[in-house]
């Protein structure tokens, strides 16, 4: 095939979107022992990408040939690709990137009387001259995707792309602390980072000295020949996914199950289930210990010995995490309580009604809440409650002929059926039943909102700041105003009226985590709300607990249900022993 179409066919491995481009400019910035480098980007990165650096350099032959394929000073021999030591090794990159856009090089070597210029364009060579240009490279990259529309079709927003690209940038800045990094979007500078030898410093300049105050630091840990060391957040900072684990090895951001594994393992008893703990872990070993070259753009390894990695990781964060135990001992998990304040001596509010007082007998089934002046938030202004709304009527299905005959431990409810025994959990129970009709209520209005006397901030990754912001509305439909504040800063100026939310940061970064894994998809039209909703079920249910005589009741009301059989998180609410399996247990 043509030489542009071969490097069009390898641009779809090595770029995918602009964050890639900055991937691959930057590694190689690095590799050439810079100090110092820019990221400038515009529309996105698909306008513009400037990649700046005081690094090495070129002479005017290197120049030209770093366009060409598999040109790489990286490897000389078959042997050295057991042992990559630098980021970039491929010789692709450029040739990928010059392929599907207008390139525009300037570099020269330190002490030159002048550098060198060379234009690329859609894998064209557009002339090389000599041009008066300072030490180091800098490489511009306009019109991405320009020669290949179907590519371009597939990009995100705008604020997508960018903020895909602070991510990267943020990335090698948490890498190489040592280097001083510069990013500038559409004319703004977003942050001007200075070289430092301490992570820690790093890490407060990108996420901000509220988050930096709570770091663990993990103490240089080394077990045959794998160092580790770095920083940690606690697990209350856990979020869902992997995304905000930073892993570096040998200067590389990298993924690995084992690796996350082993932050799980050192984790344990301090996470709730499906979540992953927020790290920021440096690790160094022998280059023929791992293989980087199983992934197109280098993002996974393959470890010749896993399991010393994991134990290596394992040992390091359980000591930062657990300083004086001197084996690992995995915790018990804690035990549920209410996150509810029985000193505010009121129930939950509903999504239309004010507080009100708590109940000394509750009854089978819920009672419209008489409307109290004593709505505001602590520290809050008061806000007009909405008008009370009947729930929708529900058409019960037919009830399972199951009779009460006990309870196990005041806990669990036993019912004794047809087909064998029927166990209960009744304030799973509850949580199904509350979570529907509070469900069904937000079909008819939104819910009411609690402005707040003083907002709350929230400094977030790039990529979550835009995922809040481009549903805004859906945090809206839940209660929750959100809003831009400059930078990757967050700002929330109303909650949900009904609900005491203590942990303003870890309630919305939950719901961003879940907005994250449904983007694009219907599900994530109405996910803030069912997110919400399902928080209030669990905090219900949980405080107003159950009593025997409800027992009947309640399970009425559970089959009055879409879902009767489990909770909106996936807890069940029933379970069934049947007679076969009764005996087949006795023998």
């Amino acid at each position: 095939m043509p030489d542009t179409l071969a490097s069009q066919v390898a641009a779809g491995e090595v770029v995918e979107r602009p964050a890639s481009v900055v991937k691959e400019l930057v590694e190689n910035a690095l590799d050439a022992g810079a100090k110092s480098v820019e990221v400038e980007i515009q529309r996105g990165g698909v306008g513009l990408i400037r990649v700046s650096d005081d690094g090495s350099g070129m002479t005017e032959e290197e120049a030209v040939l770093a366009f060409e394929r598999h040109a790489t000073s990286k490897l000389k021999s078959v042997e050295d690709l057991a042992a990559v030591s630098q980021l970039g090794f491929r010789g692709e990159a450029l040739p990928s990137i010059a392929s599907v856009a207008k390139v525009l090089l300037q570099t020269a070597e330190p002490g030159a009387v002048s550098g060198v210029e060379v234009r690329m364009d859609g894998g064209k060579f557009g002339g090389a001259r000599a041009a008066g240009v300072p030490r180091g490279t800098r490489i511009e990259v306009t019109d991405l995707f320009y020669n290949v529309p179907a590519r371009r079709k597939f990009l995100k927003a705008e604020t997508t792309e960018s903020a895909h690209v602070e991510h990267q940038v943020r990335l090698h800045a948490l890498a190489y602390p040592q280097v001083r990094f510069t990013f500038r979007k559409d004319g703004r500078t977003v942050y001007d980072l200075p070289a430092t030898k301490d992570l820690r410093v790093r890490i407060c300049g990108l996420l901000g000295q509220e988050l930096g105050r709570e770091l663990i630091t993990i103490s240089e840990f080394e077990n045959r020949g794998i160092k580790v060391w770095g920083q940690v957040l606690p697990g209350g900072h856990a979020r869902r996914g992997r995304r905000h684990q930073c892993v570096f090895l040998n200067g590389r951001p990298i993924e690995d199950t084992a690796i996350s594994r082993a932050l799980r393992d050192a984790y344990r008893g301090m996470l709730q289930d499906g979540l992953h703990p927020t790290v920021f872990l440096v690790m160094e070993m022998d280059p023929h210990g791992v293989d980087v070259n199983v992934h197109p753009a280098k993002r996974e390894v393959r470890f010749h010995r896993p399991h010393e990695v994991r134990d290596a990781v394992f040992h390091a964060v359980d000591r930062c995490l657990n300083p004086k135990v001197e084996s690992p001992v995995a915790p018990p998990p804690p035990k549920p309580v209410s996150r509810f304040d029985p000193s505010q001596g009121t129930t939950f509010r509903g999504p239309f009604q004010a507080p009100v007082e708590r109940q000394e007998e509750l009854p089978s089934k819920p009672v419209a809440a008489t409307p109290s002046e004593s709505g505001a938030r602590p520290g809050s202004p008061a806000t007009e409650q909405k008008e009370e709304i009947p729930a929708p009527p529900v058409t019960r299905a037919k009830l399972p002929e199951w009779s009460s005959i006990g309870v196990l431990r005041g806990k669990y409810q036993l019912f004794e059926g047809e087909e064998g025994l029927v166990v209960m959990d009744p304030v799973a129970a509850r949580n199904r039943i509350w979570y529907e009709r509070l469900m069904a209520g937000h079909e008819e209005e939104s819910v009411a909102s609690q402005g707040l006397l003083v907002p709350e901030l929230i400094e977030l990754d790039a990529r979550d700041l835009d995922v809040a912001l481009n549903h805004s509305q859906h945090f809206s439909d839940a209660g929750i105003q959100v809003e831009a504040f400059g930078g990757n800063t967050l700002r929330i100026g109303s909650l949900p009226a009904m609900l005491e939310i203590r942990d303003v940061r870890a309630f919305v970064t939950r719901m961003i985590d879940e907005l994250v894994e449904t983007v694009g998809t219907r599900r994530g039209k109405t996910l803030a709300f069912e997110l919400f909703a399902a928080e209030l079920a669990e905090r219900i249910s949980q405080d107003l607990g159950w009593r025997v005589p409800d027992a009947k009741a309640l399970l009425g009301e559970l089959f009055d249900c879409e879902l009767p059989y489990c909770t909106a998180g996936g807890r069940p609410t029933l379970i069934q022993l049947s007679m076969n399996e009764l005996g087949r247990r006795f023998g």
